[in-house]
Order: C-alpha cells, then structure tokens, then sequence
C-alpha cells in the first residue's frame, strides 16, 4: 500500500467534512442545553399519528448515533412517550443529525444532504404508524423520570452558551468520535486499496447489491456521520449512488447491539417492524435514486474525487477546521482514557455493573442521574469494565432505580 496516497487521501476527506461537523457538533450543544427533554416527551404521549410524526421531527436533528438514541428513547418511552412514537425517534434519530447532514452536504452535495432527512422522515413515520396498528400499547403505567438538565436551567445566557460548546465541542466528539475515524480510515483505504472497475458490475444488479450492503452494514456499526465518507469512497469506485444511499441509511440504523436492547425494550413485534422500516426505506430510496434521477447529481466532493490524480490544493479555513478537529478528537480520547483511573474500594464505594452503555452519551448520562440520588458523593462510570463506581451512603436499591430509569439493564453490585 501507498501510505503517502492513504495520508494524502485521508487528509483530503477531513478538510472536506471538518468545517461542517464543528458547526453541526456546536448546534447539537445548543440543542442539548436550550431544547428540554421534558417538553419533547409532553408531545410524544398516546399512539396518535401526529405523535408519530413529531417523534420523527424531534429525532432528525439530533446528533445521536445508535448507542446514544437508546438510553434517551427509554427515557422518553418510560416518562409516557408512545411505542410508536418511541420507535420513530428511534428510526429517525441515529440515521440523521444536524453534524451528518452538514457532513452529507460537504462530501456527498446538496441532493444526498436533502434526502438523507426525507428518507429518515418517511421510514420512521411508516415505523412508528405499523407499531401503533400492529403492535398495541400495554397498559403498564409509565414512570415519571424528569431528565430535563437542572443544572442549566435556570443559568445565566452565558453560561448556558458555555455548557453548549463544552456539550458539543468535548461531550459530542467523545461520543461520535471512535466511530467517525474508523470511518475515515476505512474510506481512505478503500480510495487507496480498492481497484476502480470492483464495484461496475456489482452496480449492474442495483437490488442484490443493496441486499448485500445491508447485510454488510449490519454488523458495521457506524454512526450517520462516519458513515458518510466510507459511501464517498464506495462511489468514487464505482458503485452508483443509490447503492452508497442504502449504506448511509441503513449502517446507522441497524446493528447487532441497538437490535439486542430494542428487544429488551420495545418488544420483539416492534424490533421486527423497526428493522423493516429501515431496510424497505432505504432501498426503496435508493432505487429511486439510481432509476430517476442522473447519477450527475451525486457526484462526490471534487477535492476528494481528484486526490488520486495528484495533489489537492486546500485552503487554510478547512485546514484550520481539521486541525481543530483532530485536536479535540485527541483531546477527548487522552481525557477518557485518563478518568479510567483506579478506584479505592471502600466501605463507601461500590461498583455497579451496568449493561447497555456505549458511548460518552451514556457515560454522562449515567453519572448524571446517579448524582441525583440522595447520599451519593461521586459518580464516575468506566466504559471500558461497563462499571459506575458510587462513593457514599446511599441506598443500593435506589442506584439500582436510577440506572434503570436512565434507561440501562442493571447486573450487579459488588
């Protein structure tokens, strides 16, 4: 392998997407600090169609992958948000964000950055509406869990400004970033290690081949913005447009892990209604695309596309954007690997084993509810060992509870 080709490849699909995914990490804080949780789940109650679709126009711009979409949909789902609604937060949620549709527009052009949210839309909107037929509410009584953030509530303008940026710049790029390397690294190994005429005759048979990416994004498990780069390299090696949509789609969506907890928690009818929607969604969408509309539409990002022809001339806001990037991206990995440090175990320490963690969204969330319950002194969650060290005296069984309304499966305590 060239590695001068894979570095210069690399670099080139990060100064493409970096200015975008700062300006979508920044409005996901905004989101996050001024957008409380409480208002969206007050609309989301019932099995009505419109609580459907609201789900559906809540969950697009939020910036969550799959793993963080999980917890904050069981919360709404435990705080009276409807099953139907609840699964169309969770089709729509991890298949968009404001940091991937920035992203889509940046590498993929403006069409794809269209119809990635109408796909999103369509999908979850015809999920949540067959759960709800198909797929009736239990009469078990929701719990009241109020997630809104207390601690900015009532803060002064500039305060709350500053929670967004840390939210977005520090807690968001912790949580999407492991995903969106990979898959940066993976696109510009595919650029480089990919012979351009693999992909022609595959593109021949439009539907086999998208039956193939699913099965193959399945057990990928990228978020919506890291799967963006790896469906650009995908095309500039031939595969058609419709094809690189149905991977943009489903990858986020479908995987092994949001599959297992939508089991757990949804039921296994609306698990199977879920993986339907998404798949038919995305393949119908991407056989439109490849029918209908020219392949000159998706062209990918020139600067990307011409990287193999020879050098590419970058200007210094998207390479201050990159470096920026790459600076966070290395800041957030020393700072996790930093707070996994070491606990004294003590008569007030003990050790919760928690399943269903994945990301920092989870690490935060988990520590932050468990800091609410009286007599708990510190909280600090080790994502690797899928632990949450508590130190103080509070009561084990309302840890347990704490966990289990923050919407993870509690295992143990030691």
């Amino acid at each position: 392998m060239n590695f001068t080709h894979f570095i210069n490849s690399l670099w080139a699909i990060i100064c493409e997407m970096s200015p975008y995914i700062l300006l979508g990490f920044i409005i996901a804080g905004v989101l996050h600090v001024f957008v409380e949780q409480r208002t969206m789940s007050r609309h989301l109650s019932g099995s009505s169609f419109s609580s459907v679709i609201k789900a559906a126009l809540f969950g697009i711009p939020l910036p969550l992958c799959s793993c963080g979409v999980l917890p904050t949909a069981v919360s709404l789902r435990r705080q009276g948000a409807g099953k139907g609604a609840t699964t169309s937060f969770l089709i729509a949620t991890p298949q968009t964000g404001v940091d991937s549709i920035a992203a889509t527009y940046s590498l993929l052009g403006l069409p794809f950055a269209i119809l990635r949210p109408v796909a999103a839309l369509t999908g979850a909107v015809f999920g949540g509406a067959m759960v709800n037929k198909f797929d009736k509410e239990d009469e078990e009584q929701s719990l009241n869990c109020n997630l809104a953030d207390e601690e900015t509530k009532n803060k002064p303008l500039a305060i709350k400004i500053v929670a967004a940026l840390k939210y977005g710049l520090i807690d968001m790029v912790a949580s999407v970033g492991p995903w969106l390397v990979t898959g940066l690294i993976i696109a510009a190994l595919i650029t480089v290690l990919v012979p351009d005429t693999l992909f022609v005759g595959l593109s021949r048979y439009p539907l086999l081949a998208m039956l193939a990416v699913v099965a193959v994004a399945v057990p990928m498990y990228v978020c919506a913005t890291g799967s963006i780069p790896i469906a650009m390299s995908l095309m500039v090696k031939g595969l058609s447009p419709g094809i690189a949509f149905v991977l943009l789609m489903a990858g986020p969506a479908a995987n092994f892990a949001s599959l297992m907890i939508l089991s757990r928690t949804q039921g296994r009818k609306a698990t199977i209604i879920y993986v339907a929607s998404v798949v038919v969604t995305a393949i119908a969408f991407g056989l439109i695309i490849d029918t209908f509309m020219p392949a000159s539409w998706f062209l990918p990002a020139s600067s990307v596309a011409a990287v193999d022809a020879c050098h590419v001339t970058i200007g210094w806001f998207p390479t201050a954007c990159s470096i920026l990037l790459l600076a966070l991206l290395c800041y957030t990995f020393f700072m996790s690997k930093h707070n996994h440090k070491h606990h004294n175990i003590t008569e007030m320490t003990k050790e919760y084993k928690i399943n269903g963690m994945a990301c920092q969204h989870c690490k935060n969330n988990v520590e932050k509810q468990l800091a609410k319950v009286p007599g708990v002194e510190s909280v600090e969650v080790n994502l690797d060992k899928a632990v949450a060290t508590v130190t103080g005296n509070a009561d084990s069984n309302a840890v347990i509870d704490a966990i289990r309304l923050a919407g993870y499966e509690f295992v143990s305590v030691s």
